[in-house]
């Protein structure tokens, strides 16, 4: 190793070392990390995009009491026919409203199912709230006899999945998650597992909860670029020591050279 490069074993250069060693595969796993946030984006997207293009079924011909929803299900069109049950109609808190930023209801209404095979919840969209947090929120009336709806294939809600806790206390009618089985225990009825987010009735609802939009499903986010500059940062790690070291070599050669200036300019 050339006389000039001696100072890399110092023990300062040892721990500039050690930290870049650490650095490198920390960036290079973050970059990974935002790699696979990317691609769980893009199929979340493709899986989306094909469900809600997918021709309608109807919802009794894949749920049944107790189903969970297939993630490669959630999303897809589904119709159900059969009249709304408004004696066990509730409301779910603490839910935005659809493009804005004001907290408000769900209002789900159980539909029964004309075939006899039990109810469908229908999430009808969203309502502003009370007057307080107590007060149930004034909610339009569904269509009166026969329907036929047409909407989104989702999932039960559980309280772990949204990440609240069941404390209870709160008034007849108003739930914290969107739950078949706990809609059957209060309606003492056959439900069907998941629940039909509407998008179309037949006849159409004259006034109505304000409707929910369908999931986008074209925008990747940020990740890729992220993971992108995770590895270059990585890249950068060792281009960077290399330009230190040769800074530091190039300061100290030239720190010699001004000490024989100065001497032979004070004799």
């Amino acid at each position: 190793m050339p006389g000039v490069y001696r100072f890399l074993l110092s023990a300062r250069w040892a721990v500039i070392a050690l930290v870049a060693l650490l650095l490198i595969p920390t960036m290079v796993r973050l970059g990974f990390w935002q790699y696979h946030r990317h691609e769980a984006r893009v199929a979340r997207n493709e899986l989306v995009a094909r469900n809600l293009g997918s021709p309608p079924v109807a919802f009794d011909s894949l749920s049944a009491p107790g189903w969970s929803v297939p993630t490669g299900q959630v999303w897809r069109t589904v119709t159900a026919q059969g009249h709304y049950d408004t004696g066990h109609e509730v409301v779910v808190r603490g839910r935005t409203e659809p493009g804005g930023s004001s907290i408000g209801y769900f209002v789900i209404t159980p539909l029964v199912l004309a075939d006899g095979k039990g109810s469908v919840l229908v999430n009808r969209g969203w309502v502003e709230s009370g007057a307080d947090a107590a007060s149930l929120p004034a909610v339009p009336a569904p269509p009166a006899g026969e329907v036929t709806v047409t909407g989104r294939l989702r999932a039960d809600e559980t309280y772990a999945s949204l990440g609240v806790k069941n404390r209870g206390g709160l008034p007849e009618r108003m739930y914290k998650v969107i739950n078949s089985a706990e809609q059957a225990k209060f309606a003492d009825a056959t439900v069907l597992g998941g629940y039909l987010e509407l998008s179309s009735s037949q006849p159409a609802a004259g006034a109505a909860p304000q409707p929910l939009a369908e999931p986008g499903h074209s925008d990747i986010g940020p990740h890729m670029a992220y993971a992108v500059q995770w590895w270059l940062f990585a890249s950068l790690v060792p281009v960077g020591l290399v330009v230190m070291a040769r800074r530091e070599a190039r300061q100290d050669g030239q720190a010699p050279a001004a000490a024989d200036e100065l001497v032979g300019a004070t004799s």
